[in-house]
């Protein structure tokens, strides 16, 4: 398979690895727009009930955690001969029948996120035409299929164009949620430290430590990033060949430390703003934090901003989640039809991606059935031992790759989080 992936050009590129380029900018805005989504907006109300041990513990880990574990993914993706992505070093490393099925995982534990954000999108533009704007609710068919049609078409520029227009949303998000968090600092106040952990848990008495135990799945998928990590790695290294991991270490390295710095002073500026009463009152109701700050505080302004900053979230997801999906669906394609002997060409395979795509993110948003949460917390065990487990396998097994077995530390470290996280997701798929 012949990856899509676009290279800057050379004059962007090539003068001096080591040096801070505009393409490194443009690249860490772009995982940093993939990471932090609409998930960011529910992160507070998770983070916030389970008290304030766990909230600690979330800000000590969440880079280490972040960094290490995406790290770890984009050398694997590097650790392949040639230009591949993350696909076909499955299938150079583990072999064919492994690396069909890791390729197959991959694209489900992606794609039905890419779903959810169909829905997501679809009922924010809604909500805003009937609240904000003050006009009748548009047909949710016509209004769903315009929406996608109109990501779609900033998807057929490819990917650089996806990535550029990435870079540039992230500016006024990054802009709200810091405004957002000074705005709230006059509204702090120390209710999170009077209240005990078994009451912020809810109705079910958890000790600390299983609360701790529980909040790591919720660390793990509100910065993960993993979609676009194949391509950054690629791009990478078509520009800067076997400089590529210094670059991809610099880039992933100030993309984390921006993203764990603004997320969690917005989670704790609307932690501390609320009390843990008001975070279970927003659970109990299923709205963003924005959404229960905008009723709570009686503020115009938050009920104007709330959408829009909804909306660039999901937007900016979405694109990125697609690199990863596309990725994925092209790989089984490709395989289906050598399979069966057939030649189709790239541009077919692309055809038929984009009409896949758009059907069944249009059915999905249109119909938006409840079981979309559901099919998200499936792909959560997924994503945890392809994102955690799968690149420490490699690093253990893979030739390529033997030069990082010396940092113990680091992989334990990745080994532990990626299995707490996953039996975490487990026992909660259980208790449902």
């Amino acid at each position: 398979m012949v990856t899509n992936s676009v290279a800057l050009p050379i004059s962007e590129t090539f003068d001096n690895s080591s040096a801070w380029q505009k393409q490194d900018t443009v690249w860490m805005l772009s995982i940093y727009g993939t990471a932090i989504g609409a998930g960011t907006l529910f992160l507070p109300i998770n983070a916030g009930l389970s008290g304030i041990w766990p909230l600690v513990l979330m800000i000590i880990l969440a880079f280490p955690m972040t960094y290490f574990s995406h790290r770890a993914l984009c050398r694997f993706v590097l650790s392949g001969a040639g230009k591949k992505d993350i696909t076909e070093v499955m299938n150079e490393h583990f072999g064919p029948l492994a690396g069909k099925l890791l390729t197959l995982l991959y694209f489900f534990a992606i794609y039905p996120i890419l779903l959810m954000y169909s829905v997501a999108i679809t009922n924010t533009t809604q909500s805003f035409i009937v609240n904000q704007m003050g006009f009748a609710s548009p047909s949710r068919g016509l209004l769903a299929i315009i929406l996608i049609l109109g990501l779609m078409t900033v998807i057929a520029f490819g990917q650089k164009i996806i990535i550029k227009l990435m870079s540039i949303l992230v500016y006024p998000f990054i802009f709200s949620l810091v405004l957002l968090s000074l705005y709230l600092i006059p509204h702090w106040n120390g209710a999170i430290f009077h209240q005990s952990n078994n009451v912020l848990a809810g109705s079910k008495n958890y000790s600390l430590l299983m609360t701790i135990w529980l909040t790591i799945p919720v660390m793990v998928f509100s910065f993960n990033h993993s979609p676009i990590i194949s391509s950054f790695a690629v791009s990478q290294k078509e520009s800067f060949k076997e400089d590529a991991d210094k670059k991809c270490v610099s880039i992933l390295k100030y993309s984390h430390i921006m993203m764990v710095a603004t997320v969690m002073f917005f989670v704790l500026s609307c932690v501390f703003s609320l009390s843990p009463y008001d975070l279970a009152q927003a659970k109990q109701q299923n709205i963003s934090i924005l959404s229960y700050l905008a009723n709570h505080f009686q503020t115009p302004i938050i009920a104007y901003a709330a959408p829009i900053i909804a909306f660039i979230a999901i937007t900016k997801s979405f694109l990125g989640h697609y690199l990863g999906a596309k990725e994925g669906l092209q790989s089984m394609l490709v395989n289906y039809f050598h399979f069966r002997g057939k030649h189709v060409s790239n541009k077919t395979i692309h055809y038929l991606i984009a009409i896949f795509m758009i059907s069944s993110c249009w059915i999905i948003a249109t119909l938006n059935p409840s079981i979309l949460g559901m099919i998200e917390m499936l792909g959560g065990p997924i994503i945890a031992m392809l994102l955690f487990l799968m690149p420490m396998y490699a690093i253990a097994t893979v030739p390529a790759l033997q030069e990082y077995r010396t940092q113990k530390v680091y992989n334990l470290f990745t080994i532990v989080v990626g299995i707490v996280a996953i039996s975490a997701i487990l026992y909660g798929l259980f208790q449902h």
